[in-house]
């Protein structure tokens, strides 16, 4: 009998290459939305939205910059940008946003959102989680509410796009997925960069092997499993699990599908741009096309807009004037309005909840930085599809955009207004310990 490195040596010499995986250790934990069996039907309530969409707008985008401009306050206040009008009669953008300012009766905004914490990482989780339990990691991710309850087919329930578990320098957000569920809960994470190639981190295939290649060998990766168990029983459940659906997933024609950009139309890449953002909205477009209930695509993996080594998220304490009109703006209103489009031509928006949402909103006054720092007080959130009623803003700021002049609309809320349009009642959402009590947004219908 041999050991598990005489076992890894006849492996790499019985194939062309290394080991498919870099080693069994790098999978990850949980690939989370566990993959539901194909004859399982969904134990779930009448959905109106077959998928939830969520932008998540990672490091806090200004809302006077952006959809609640203040054009009469004063400079320090209402900043070097001019407004524009839009397709809604009386409401107003800033210039950088024309295209979806073209589209406003498309959508619902809220004016009047209002977060619980001035910290990225725990209003990330509160944000996603709609709990204040969430930034210590405990309330799961909405996402994973919906997964648990709808479960996934040949695709996971819940999936998140994007370079990683959203992060600051510091450290990761909590609230990112399963919570004290589980790490079965948590998202399964595809990357999809600015030339449209998508891959699976957790996975770290090799170059030259595609998941049809995984098919003959999968009796090869059994044996692998069986070397690579350890004292750890349960750790060594939970890695198998988590290899059965990452190997489920990809050899899955409908998945393997869903992950190809490559088969797109060229116009239809460039209307969403040759960015990561825009590219990955193609790619949530594809998932709400094959069925995924919950896809969470990532502005960024970082919150912070231009440290080393980051990737440009929201959190414009400095330069915030000049990366607004030359980057942040145009990539948004570009990819959010080309998402639009798609969905609607291809009929999808009825039955798709599409939110647009970042973690708080940035301070009315601009700091001696020429830029704007946390402001949890009030900040935006545009909300399209599944029956809600475009064209028309719920709640208010006052005049500098300090605070809400309406009752403010918390992330709790917004979390109960998806999981009930997903299909998970408040009984249900009782029942797991979710946002039971906490009122839906009904303005939006």
């Amino acid at each position: 009998m041999f050991h598990a490195g005489q076992f890894r040596s006849r492996l790499h010499s019985s194939m062309s290459r290394r080991s498919f995986l870099t080693a069994a250790g790098s999978l990850p934990f949980a690939m989370g939305s566990a993959l539901s069996t194909p004859n399982t039907p969904p134990e779930y309530g009448e959905a109106k939205a077959k998928s939830v969409l969520v932008l998540w707008l990672w490091g806090a985008p200004s809302h006077i910059d952006s959809f609640d401009p203040k054009p009469n306050a004063a400079p320090e206040v209402r900043g070097p940008f001019g407004t524009i009008p839009t397709k809604v009669t009386g409401l107003r953008f800033t210039e950088l946003f024309p295209k979806m300012a073209a589209q406003a009766d498309r959508f619902a905004l809220i004016r009047s959102m209002q977060n619980q914490d001035g910290d990225h990482l725990k209003a990330g989780s509160i944000g996603l989680t709609g709990m204040l339990d969430g930034k210590e990691g405990k309330a799961p991710n909405f996402g994973s509410v919906v997964a648990r309850v709808r479960g996934g087919r040949e695709l996971p329930g819940f999936v998140s796009v994007g370079r990683g578990i959203p992060r600051d320098v510091v450290g990761l957000m909590k609230g990112y997925g399963g919570g004290n569920w589980g790490r079965t809960h948590d998202p399964f994470m595809v990357n999809c960069a600015e030339n449209g190639e998508t891959d699976v981190p957790s996975l770290k295939l090799l170059d030259g092997l595609s998941p049809d290649v995984l098919t003959d060998r999968r009796s090869l990766l059994a044996g692998l499993d069986k070397l690579q168990r350890t004292a750890d029983k349960a750790e060594a459940a939970k890695w198998d699990a988590s290899t059965r659906r990452a190997y489920a997933l990809l050899t899955a024609p409908e998945a393997r599908k869903a992950l190809v950009l490559t088969d797109e139309k060229e116009s239809l890449r460039d209307a969403y741009g040759h960015t990561s953002f825009g590219q990955s909205c193609l790619l949530a477009r594809r998932l709400v096309e094959a069925g995924v209930p919950y896809i969470q695509v990532n502005w960024s993996q970082y919150v912070e807009a231009i440290t080393p080594n980051c990737d440009f998220g929201w959190d414009t304490h400095i330069a915030q004037f000049d990366l607004l009109p030359d980057r942040h703006a145009p990539i948004l209103d570009r990819a959010y309005s080309a998402l639009m489009d798609d969905l609607h031509e291809r009929g999808l928006l009825k039955t798709t909840l599409v939110v647009a949402m970042g973690e708080f909103g940035r301070t009315p006054r601009i700091n001696g930085q020429a830029s704007r720092d946390h402001w949890p007080q009030c900040y935006f959130s545009i909300w399209a599809g599944a029956g809600v009623r475009g064209g028309q803003v719920i709640g208010d700021s006052d005049k500098t955009g300090s605070s809400p002049l309406t009752e403010p609309i918390t992330p709790g809320m917004a979390g109960a207004t998806m999981l009930d349009l997903a299909g998970v009642s408040s009984a249900k959402r009782a029942e797991l310990g979710v946002l039971g009590g906490t009122r839906v947004i009904h303005e939006l219908f």
